[in-house]
């Protein structure tokens, strides 16, 4: 349960975020889940406070060997370097965590990140010497990087409030429990739903799914 309320904390602080509303409200939600807390800081332009949050944090999740979620630290330590214009920290944290990822081929870690992580990929990739697995898992990296909905394979591209509800339709949340997330009465979820199933050409939940990972959207 605690760790469904921290996802559910993260995403409240994501959408937040994405409406450039990163400010007393986030700092207040994010204040008991130090990763979410660091994005917020990262999202003011702190880049030192995100980094006093995390170094901690990836040494917690090294302790008890969750692996997973310290691959998540390490990479938003490498962003937190790169915007506080420390290349060569920044560098050598990426590389630490594309160790730990390739054996694996994540994913989505990475590319979740955005454009930030996509120029500092680049970058390493330009100037790290890289073997050829790993060269190959970088590039590999560098094409699934999502567009922009403006460039969606869709005659009607889908809005970023209607992509947040469809990922959420992927994770298996009732109306109810999107309208909770996002904020939004269930008759405005429920308004979303039809737009998507519209757009996709679709009529239910699962097809909608389907439909949104074949045009590459989940």
């Amino acid at each position: 349960f605690e760790m469904q309320l921290g996802e559910a904390t993260a995403l409240q602080v994501e959408v937040l975020l994405r409406r450039g509303e990163g400010g007393e409200t986030a700092v207040s939600l994010a204040q008991n889940h130090p990763l979410t807390l660091a994005r917020v800081h990262l999202a003011q332009g702190n880049a030192v406070a995100a980094l006093h949050l995390l170094e901690p944090l990836r040494q917690r999740m090294e302790t008890r060997q969750w692996h997973d979620k310290r691959l998540k630290v390490m990479v938003l330590q490498a962003l937190a370097h790169e915007a506080a214009g420390k290349a060569d920290a920044a560098a050598q944290h990426l590389l630490a965590a594309l160790a730990l990822a390739e054996p694996q081929q994540f994913v989505r870690t990475f590319v979740d990140e955005g454009p930030p992580m996509a120029a500092l990929l680049t970058r390493v990739q330009r100037e790290a010497r890289l073997g050829e697995s790993w060269q190959n898992y970088v590039a590999t990296l560098l094409t699934t990087f999502a567009p922009h909905p403006a460039t969606q394979p869709l005659v009607d591209p889908l809005s970023d409030r209607e992509l947040e509800v469809l990922h959420l339709i992927a994770q298996g949340l009732s109306n109810r429990e999107i309208g909770e997330r996002l904020f939004l009465a269930i008759d405005s979820v429920k308004g979303h739903n039809r737009r998507i199933f519209d757009k996709l050409g679709v009529r239910r939940r699962t097809e909608a799914v389907a439909r949104a990972r074949e045009l590459g959207l989940l």
